[in-house]
């Protein structure tokens, strides 16, 4: 038995130490909302917070997690979340949106500890989040519009 704090309520699964926390999220928890994109970190589809940084749920053991708050995209909360989603809809970001949900936790845990980023702090915080229908322009656009939304 693993026990988990996920979106703010302890759960106690009957999985493996070493079970991906994204296959507990999706198929356990049925919080579809989290995809699975590659299965080696190297996408950004799967991306949740663990107490509050971007982290990789495909390859991240769930027995890692034990005693951290997991917070998936269907709890993301709070005025870098607010703001991030109000920039992502007035900016159109959203084409196919597969991978939409891991740019947004990764955009929020940078808008969570830099609400004034860079070019190249959001270039670097989002490098590993790709988006196979290219809407790069418009993502890093809209982290800007979030952060000038956050000063309001």
């Amino acid at each position: 038995m693993v026990k988990l704090q996920i979106n703010g309520e302890e759960r106690e699964l009957d999985v493996a130490a070493d079970t991906p926390l994204l296959w507990v999220v999706r198929d356990e928890l049925g919080l579809t909302g989290t995809k699975f994109g590659c299965g080696m970190s190297l996408c950004g589809a799967c991306t949740v917070h663990v107490d509050g940084v971007a982290t990789r749920s495909c390859v991240t053991a769930v027995s890692d997690v034990e005693g951290s708050q997991v917070t998936t995209i269907e709890a993301i909360d709070g005025k870098a979340a607010k703001a991030v989603q109000t920039a992502w809809d007035k900016l159109d970001v959203v084409q196919c949106g597969y991978c939409q949900s891991g740019q947004v936790m990764s955009a929020v845990a940078l808008l969570s500890e830099n609400p004034k980023p860079s070019d190249d702090d959001i270039d670097a915080a989002m490098s590993g989040n790709v988006c196979r229908c290219a809407t790069y322009v418009r993502i890093r656009a809209a982290i800007h519009e979030a952060a000038k939304l956050m000063e309001a």
